[in-house]
């Protein structure tokens, strides 16, 4: 990574669980990086965020995926979480979730961008998403969820913090 890219936080799953939480997050840099690297293995596809455990209508999500036969978007308001990738994913191919979130410490509303590039048992899909979450509030805690299965033994979850981005 680049050197105004500062590692934060790294947890790798020891058991399979549908949450991964970073909190107590400091407002020392300008933006953000997450990045997801996971197997679903089969227990749900959907990978998901969510703010300061905000588990209002306050989210956002425009979507754009492409699997080199179709594309498709998707637009949603009133969310209860922001969608970084919905859809079925390998059983047994990790893939790779960046979120870039800018100026989170600020007094804004905040935007997340976020990219998958999907092995679906020998089909593939690229997804890229745009997400509003509609608070002004500081973010300090990023909590990563599967709505409808498990993030499998393995899974390894970084943020990065960037300064002077």
């Amino acid at each position: 990574m680049p050197s105004t890219y500062e590692p934060i936080a790294t947890t790798t799953l020891g058991s399979a669980t549908n949450t991964i939480t970073f909190s107590s997050i400091s407002s020392a840099y300008t933006d953000l990086r997450l990045v997801l690297v996971v197997n679903t293995g089969g227990n749900g596809n959907d990978v998901t965020l969510r703010f300061n455990g905000d588990t209002g209508t306050n989210y956002s999500n425009t979507r754009l995926t492409g699997s080199g036969t179709a594309a498709s978007s998707s637009s949603l308001t009133s969310q209860p979480y922001a969608t970084i990738s919905a859809g079925g994913l390998s059983t047994t191919i990790p893939t790779m979730y960046t979120v870039d979130v800018f100026s989170y410490a600020g007094s804004t509303y905040k935007t997340a961008l976020g990219s998958a590039q999907e092995d679906k048992n020998g089909s593939g899909a690229v997804n890229r998403s745009v997400n509003l979450w509609r608070s002004t509030s500081a973010i300090n805690s990023v909590t990563f969820f599967n709505p409808s299965g498990n993030f499998n033994t393995g899974t390894t979850a970084t943020i990065w913090g960037i300064k002077a981005a």
